[in-house]
C-alpha cells in the first residue's frame, strides 16, 4: 500500500479524516525525525529542539519547563541535557526563583553551531516547505496552533478521568 491510497482511504468521512490526521502526525514526526538524525550534524532533532527553545528563551527555563515546551518529561530533559552539556553546549545552574530547580543555560557554542554548522541544512530544509504556498504555510500554521487546543483539551479530559477513577478507587 502506498501513501496514495491511504489518503483515498480515509478521505471519506469525516471520522475517517480525523483518524487520518492523528496518523499523520505520528508518521511525519517519525520522518522529520529519522531525516534530521541522519543529516544535522552533531545534534539529534530532540536535543536540536531542546537547544533551539534554550537559545530562544529570555530567561534560563528549569527541566520541567521545557519538557512543557517539548511535550516530554523533566527526566527525558534531563538526559538531553546531560548529552549536550558533555558537547559544550549547555550549562545547567540552580534556578534563580526555585532553588530546588536547575535550569539550562545556552553556551556561546550554541550561537556557534546555529550561525554556522547547522545553516547548511537550515537552507536544505526549505525544500520541506517548497510543495506551499504562502498562504497555505499560513493556513497550515494556524490550524496547527489550534491543534495545541485540542491536546490541552484531550490532557484536561484525561486528568480529570484520572482523578475520577482514583477517587472511585478510595471509596
Amino acid at each position: 500500500m502506498v501513501i496514495d491510497d491511504l489518503i483515498t482511504k480515509f478521505s471519506s468521512t469525516t471520522e475517517n479524516q480525523q483518524k487520518a490526521v492523528f496518523s499523520t502526525i505520528f508518521i511525519v514526526g517519525n520522518k522529520l525525525q529519522t531525516l534530521f538524525d541522519k543529516n544535522i550534524p552533531e545534534v539529534s532533532l530532540k536535543q536540536f529542539m531542546l537547544l533551539s527553545i534554550v537559545r530562544q528563551s529570555e530567561e534560563p527555563l528549569t527541566f520541567t519547563q521545557l519538557g512543557n515546551l517539548l511535550g516530554c518529561s523533566r527526566q527525558n530533559i534531563k538526559k538531553l541535557a546531560n548529552v549536550l552539556m558533555k558537547k559544550g553546549f549547555i550549562t545547567m545552574e540552580q534556578s534563580p526563583v526555585d532553588t530546588r530547580a536547575m535550569c539550562i543555560c545556552p553556551t556561546e557554542r550554541v550561537n556557534d553551531y546555529f550561525q554556522n554548522d547547522f545553516q547548511e541544512y537550515q537552507e536544505e530544509l526549505k525544500y520541506l516547505f517548497a510543495v506551499y504556498t504562502e498562504k497555505e504555510i499560513e493556513t497550515l500554521f494556524v490550524l496547527l496552533s489550534k491543534l495545541y487546543t485540542g491536546i490541552e483539551n484531550l490532557e484536561k479530559k484525561t486528568a480529570s478521568q484520572n482523578i475520577m477513577e482514583h477517587s472511585k478507587k478510595e471509596r
